[in-house]
């Protein structure tokens, strides 16, 4: 039987740290260093930057900060590394990599995952006019799109390690990929070994964001903050059967504990029994996290479902302009005066635009931060004598929002007292790339791998029907004699993410015991209370009888999404920390004991 796999995750987004590739290598016993660096709003980024550079469009640190002091070492361990720094232009990535390889006179093989950037085929998709998968939305003006990538999966990435590479750069593909393509290269697994997969995947999925498996983000902080500076990253301990051990870094600083893999386990989902990737289906309600040591959990259960027939593809298209601006005001009635300010800038650049016969702005937004506006009814402060006024505007023309901006920082001789900031240049209006998802069959979009031998077609793994399941029955809610009211973070862990515009929370009982009180607590009416202020669409509610957790999902909370809201938190990052903040029911007796 093949010998475990070993994985470091070295990268969670565009801009993370340079310290993990030196300290996971410095770790030793490394087979393979996966690097994840591709978000929505991330490949908007890259498409624009494309746009002005056809020889930019990939992640530069990832040659520059990631690769380039590291190589040698990397050579010397026989190291392999994957990674989707390819963003929208994998083909330049790979040139300036193999140019920094050729410059230390290094021997390690670099080779390309092609097939999902399909702007050049835009007309033909668009005369195929499918509707965004989750909104409904029309197909986007052919001229204002910017890019066109489907997510691909890890057979593609095996592929180009079976072929001898040493360093293998994809576009895009799903942030699991680049740990499931290791695995199915050590491992051998087939495309009908869905519980295999499934493990291999979930594996994946608690690497791809770096740290935040090992105390970042983590609900008790407190309990990973010392050492921060220098965070363990993540390790995977990944066996033949897909079930695997997650540790970091001896001597390095975080946590590794049930609670940070297991709120990690739930970022960004959605149904938990349904989690849909290019190579399978995936069922994580019955997933067990068990801490088996300091700084050490194992995790097991993943089941596979069925395989789709269809890669989710990801158009960002220019919808009009966006921008905005910190105003800060302190003294008596700093809230009142800060949104007297902002009201006034909006009504005088709405004359200005009435002037020049221009159309109303799309959008605005005003939030007062440090008044706890975010949280809605629930606040419990007193009036503010210190904030920051948020004002931002949308506007389908670039002058739109440059009205804005100027007239808003024109105001500040007309302002109530107390206005401050520090100087620095007046921001600019930046394009709106917003986002539409569609799906196409996996027939339609051909994947290559490109190395120093040439060039070779991967095709799509069959589909496979999807297996039913019944949904986990909700846990009951006990007798109780006595019921008390405490904060949720009382109870449990929890985190939050975004999918589009759906806010995803995340929540982990502490004990078991007290989970049957969490489900009955966090109902919808409770969740319109806590959220009401940001979102009025549909919810739902999945339960995890494997981790003791739930998730829920919040639809057309976050304005638009990352790639076009004007909010603060647009990606719901801080969700969780409302959820945790209010006042659930539990059974009194079990409190102490339980907690």
């Amino acid at each position: 039987m093949p010998q475990g796999l070993r994985i470091g995750g070295a990268s969670g987004f565009w801009g993370e740290a340079a310290l993990a590739t030196p300290q996971l290598l410095a770790a030793g016993g490394l087979d393979f260093l996966v690097y994840d660096y591709l978000a929505e709003i991330t490949m908007a980024v890259l498409a624009r930057a494309r746009a002005k550079d056809a020889q930019a469009g990939y992640a530069t640190d990832f040659v520059t900060a990631a690769m380039a002091p590291n190589l040698a070492e990397i050579a010397r361990q026989g190291v392999r590394v994957i990674s989707n720094a390819g963003g929208v232009n994998p083909e330049a990535c790979a040139a300036a990599l193999r140019q920094e390889i050729g410059a230390q006179a290094l021997d390690l093989k670099v080779a390309v995952v092609e097939g999902d950037d399909l702007l050049g085929r835009a007309a033909e998709l668009a005369a195929a006019a499918p509707e965004d998968m989750f909104t409904g939305a029309p197909f986007p003006p052919l001229e204002k799109i910017a890019s066109i990538n489907a997510y691909l999966g890890a057979f593609p990435i095996a592929a180009a390690l079976n072929r001898g590479a040493d360093i293998v750069v994809t576009g895009r593909c799903v942030d699991s990929a680049v740990t499931l393509a290791a695995c199915i290269h050590r491992f051998g697994w087939a495309a009908a070994d869905l519980d295999r997969l499934a493990g291999g995947s979930l594996a994946g999925h608690i690497l791809e964001c770096g740290p935040q498996a090992t105390g970042g983000n983590f609900t008790d902080w407190q309990a990973a903050a010392e050492g921060l500076a220098g965070i363990g990253y993540p390790i995977a301990e990944i066996r033949e059967d897909g079930s695997f051990e997650v540790t970091k870094p001896a001597g390095t600083g975080g946590l590794v504990s049930r609670g940070t893999v297991a709120e990690q386990l739930l970022y960004e989902t959605g149904d938990p029994q349904a989690y849909v990737l290019p190579d399978v289906v995936c069922d994580f309600s019955a997933v067990a996290v068990t801490e088996t040591g300091p700084d050490r959990v194992r995790v097991a259960g993943a089941r596979g479902r069925g395989v789709p027939d269809a890669y989710k593809t990801c158009i960002t298209w220019q919808d009009g302009f966006r921008s905005g601006h910190y105003f800060t005001f302190y003294g008596l009635d700093a809230e009142a005066k800060a949104r007297a300010f902002a009201e006034a800038a909006l009504a005088r650049s709405r004359e200005v635009l009435r002037g020049m016969k221009l159309p109303d702005f799309r959008d605005v937004s005003i939030e007062l931060i440090g008044s706890e506006s975010q949280f809605g009814g629930l606040r419990q402060s007193e009036p503010a004598r210190e904030v920051a006024a948020k004002i931002a505007v949308r506007h389908p023309e670039a002058r739109g929002v440059g009205v804005f901006l100027k007239e808003a920082v024109g105001l500040g001789l007309s302002a109530p007292p107390g206005l401050s900031g520090f100087a620095g240049a007046r921001p600019r209006p930046s394009p709106v790339l917003a986002l539409f998802s569609c799906l196409l069959p996996k027939a339609q979009v051909p994947a290559t791998v490109r190395d120093a031998a040439g060039t070779c077609a991967v095709p799509a793994a069959p589909a496979l029907p999807l297996q039913a399941v019944e949904p986990p029955a909700p846990p009951p809610v006990p007798h109780a004699k006595r019921v008390a009211e405490v904060p949720l973070i009382r109870l449990a862990w929890a985190r939050s993410g975004d999918k589009g515009d759906i806010a995803n929370i995340g929540v982990v009982a502490r004990k078991p015991e007290v989970m049957p009180w969490i489900w009955e607590a966090l109902s919808e009416t409770h969740l319109r209370r806590v959220f009401g202020h940001f979102w009025d669409g549909r919810m739902e509610r999945f339960y995890l009888p494997g981790s003791h957790a739930m998730n829920v999902l919040l639809h057309g909370a976050l304005a638009g999404g990352g790639t076009s809201s004007l909010r603060n938190d647009p990606q719901a990052k801080g969700y969780a920390q409302l959820l945790l903040a209010a006042l659930v029911r539990v059974d009194a007796d079990l409190l102490e004991a339980a907690v």
